[in-house]
């Protein structure tokens, strides 16, 4: 019986690709970076899986590129904007992602990222490499206090969740903002209020964005949104960098707007707006919201059990299109 092919298009820790060989003939990419997109053209042909990162761009010539024979893409993360949904369904093909196990890791470093911006750490540490720390002095690197500041989420679902009860612990105000009202349960156990999305910008001393990327949250935080903000708040995007226009928070951080801001992701990855690298009021991290050993870890293993389950026939546990199954049964695919 022939086993099914898989193509992994970036190296992943070493437990997924176990479980993915352990049923599966898997290749996977040796290049040095995100995969040129002719190379991903020709290793996916033939193959009847691919797992792919949130760098790949899995469209309508990379499926007609892989044949009839491509059953699986499971996307090693949470979103999955950079995968052709709609197409891989009319297709028949099965998309899985990998929730739930990176919330609390991310918010782990939004918080980080904002207690390092209101704080400055980032400045303070250049300062001390430098060689230019003389001594105690009542007015260097001053900072934001954040115990007992005005939190606002934007986006509550898992990880926003997870950043309010964090709040908890330092006694913040929290306020949110979301497509839907939680259940008033989830109000009462985080302590947080439900407003309007200009009134928690006009009122958060620090504002964490926490949504998908779609049509409708593309630039959500513009030049209009960062007038609202106070001149004395903070915004963090652990999210997805097009959310926030970045020539506008440029503009907002140089002219004072806002106080400072801290991101994990821009609006076109791998670059960064340049004015941002000059600017001090921003502290900056290469896309490590998922970084931790135990994190990355699991991210793969689900990868890679979604991948297998669904080679094996099987629905698999995150399956983001399953409307696709409808399809399959109803053109007589197992």
């Amino acid at each position: 019986m022939r086993r099914p092919t898989v193509f992994i298009t970036r190296r992943i820790p070493e437990e997924g690709i176990r479980i993915v060989a352990s049923f599966c003939e898997v290749e996977v990419s040796d290049f040095d970076g995100v995969l040129p997109r002719k190379m991903l053209l020709e290793k996916v042909q033939g193959k009847d899986g691919i797992l792919c990162l949130l760098t790949d761009t899995i469209d309508r010539e990379v499926m007609e590129a892989a044949g009839p024979n491509l059953k699986v893409i499971a996307n090693y993360a949470v979103g999955y904007n950079n995968i052709d949904v709609e197409e891989a369904t009319r297709r028949g093909i099965m998309v899985t992602n990998t929730p739930g196990v990176l919330t609390e890791t991310t918010a782990d470093l939004a918080w980080a990222l904002m207690m390092s911006v209101a704080r400055r750490i980032v400045e303070a540490d250049r300062f001390v490499r430098a060689g230019k720390f003389r001594g105690w002095e009542p007015m260097l690197f001053l900072g934001t206090d954040v115990y007992g500041a005005t939190l606002g989420i934007v986006g509550f679902g898992r990880i926003g969740q997870a950043m309010a009860r964090r709040a908890l612990g330092f006694d913040m105000t929290v306020l949110y903002y979301d497509l839907q009202r939680v259940p008033e349960e989830i109000e009462r156990q985080y302590r947080a209020r439900f407003v309007p999305l200009p009134e928690l910008l006009q009122t958060s001393d620090f504002v964490s964005l926490h949504v998908p990327l779609t049509k409708d949250t593309y630039h959500l935080i513009g030049e209009r949104e960062l007038r609202m903000m106070k001149q004395e708040a903070y915004l963090i995007n652990t999210a997805r960098g097009p959310v926030v226009d970045e020539k506008a928070l440029v503009r907002a951080l140089r002219e004072g707007w806002i106080r400072g801001a801290a991101l994990d992701v821009f609006e076109r990855e791998p670059e960064v707006e340049p004015e941002l690298l000059e600017l001090e009021n921003v502290v900056l991290a290469p896309h490590i919201g998922s970084a931790s050993y135990a994190t990355r870890t699991k991210m793969a293993e689900m990868a890679a059990e979604n991948l297998v389950k669904a080679l094996q026939g099987e629905i698999p546990p995150n399956l983001v299109n399953p409307e696709v199954l409808k399809g399959r049964a109803h053109r007589g695919l197992s």
